[in-house]
Order: C-alpha cells, then structure tokens, then sequence
C-alpha cells in the first residue's frame, strides 16, 4: 500500500536528492524554464512554489531561509527582488509542468516546467566575450635565428 509515502526517492540517497533539488531550484529560478524527466518535474513543481511563497513576503528570516535552501545569493536576491513583484497578485501556482516527449536513449518520459508569466530573455545564457588572445599569440612569434658566417 502507499500510505503514508509523501514524495519519490527517485532511486538517490537523501543528500544526493538535496543536491539535485537545489540545484534544479537554482536553474529554475536562474533560467525560468528547464527540461528534465517527468517525475522530477513533479516533485519541483512544490518546492519552487513554496520559495516564491516564502520570497513575498520580505524580512530578515525569510531571507534566512531560502539561503538556507538554496544557497546562492543571486538566486535569493532575485525570488526577493524580480519574481515576488512579478507574483503578487497571485495567489499560488507560480509553475507549470508540460509533457515533452521521451529521451531518445532511454525513453524517459520528458517534461519543461517554467514559470508562469516567464521572461523570454531569461533563458538567453550571457556567453562570455571571447578575448583577443589568438591575435596576440600570431603578433608574437620567436624570433628565428640566422646563421652567420
């Protein structure tokens, strides 16, 4: 019988299942859209709402407690700055979880959870500017000894 069971162990020890939450809490709140497996999704689905929950209402121990959860300051700051102003008006339900097929190596059923009311330029990773290193590698070249006789 499945009484008394509250969540899935997803076949990972406790610490690793922390690890993997906070980490797909992290990317979810970075990114406000990820793809991952169906079950995870679903168990993510309560955990990021409960943070938006907790990031609305601003003071010093609710601070306290999504570092504690998450671990990353910029995380923190924006649940704080960005995303409780974004949810206000809502009451609840800040995420969405959308079937997405199944992985082709394992057949996996696959799933996007996003935000709602997301922000389409949050998904754009910063690529970092390519410095001009090669340019200054051809610039420099040893110099070539000359034989003289």
């Amino acid at each position: 019988m499945r009484h008394g069971l509250g969540y899935r162990k997803l076949n990972k020890t406790s610490e690793h299942r922390k690890a993997l939450f906070k980490n797909m809490l992290n990317s979810l709140i970075k990114y406000e859209q990820i793809i991952t497996t169906l079950p995870k999704a679903k168990e993510l689905k309560p955990q990021i709402d409960k943070v938006i929950t907790i990031g609305k209402d601003k003071n010093l121990s609710n601070k306290k407690r999504l570092f504690s959860k998450l671990q990353d300051k910029k995380s923190v700051t924006k649940v704080f700055e960005e995303l409780s102003k974004r949810y206000s008006s809502r009451k609840g339900g800040y995420s969405r979880v959308l079937k997405a097929g199944f992985r082709t190596g394992d057949y996996a059923p696959m799933a996007v959870i996003e935000l709602v009311d997301r922000n389409p330029e949050a998904k754009k990773v910063d690529k970092p500017k390519k410095t001009e290193t090669k340019d200054k590698k051809k610039e420099v070249q040893p110099e070539t000894k000359t034989a003289s006789k």
